[in-house]
């Protein structure tokens, strides 16, 4: 009789171990391992500065939007004019989207445009915005907003994750400068 009384021990011991080791994860799961869902919260630039500093060394009028509400934020800024004479301007659309304003001029277009878009293809669709034609550009990672007649040589391209709609919306905010 002894025999059975060992083994209830034993099994009850194990299901006491699985039962303690079954609250131990579940603690770690709860409190040590992060399950924040949401984006992180992207901090605001100021594009000011090097929007002028750009304005003043580019080669072609820089564009840059204009009354657009506080709701987009300006997340990234950056002139280069020692390569290609590139101007970026990104923002985070208020449904937390991507949208981005890039310019060159020494960059070969086709290439610029490949590389602005993340390998969007042109459409054969176009659009009339603030008196300019602008052509679709239709891709797997970003769309794309391209102007047909660039002032000053140089290639503009309004991309991102945005919907076409966003990317209209950032176009007639757009002003050359």
């Amino acid at each position: 009789m002894a025999a059975p009384k060992g083994k209830q021990k034993t099994a009850r011991d194990m299901i006491l171990s699985l039962v303690l080791i079954s609250m131990a994860a579940l603690v770690v799961y709860f409190i040590a391992i992060p399950h924040d869902d949401h984006a992180p919260d992207l901090k605001r630039v100021d594009f000011q500065v090097e929007l002028a500093t750009a304005r003043r060394a580019a080669p072609y009028p820089v564009a840059a939007p204009e009354g657009l509400p506080d709701t987009w934020k300006a997340t990234s800024v950056r002139y280069r004019g020692d390569k290609s004479d590139a101007w970026h301007l990104g923002f985070s659309a208020p449904d937390g989207q991507y949208v981005a304003i890039e310019q060159s001029t020494t960059q070969k277009r086709s290439e610029f445009i490949d590389e602005a878009s993340q390998g969007a293809k042109a459409t054969t669709a176009t659009e009339q915005i603030a008196g300019r034609t602008w052509v679709r550009y239709t891709g797997g990672r970003y769309d794309a907003l391209v102007l047909k007649d660039n002032p000053g040589g140089s290639t503009t391209v309004v991309a991102g994750t945005g919907s076409f709609a966003q990317l209209t919306e950032m176009v007639k905010a757009l002003k050359l400068g």
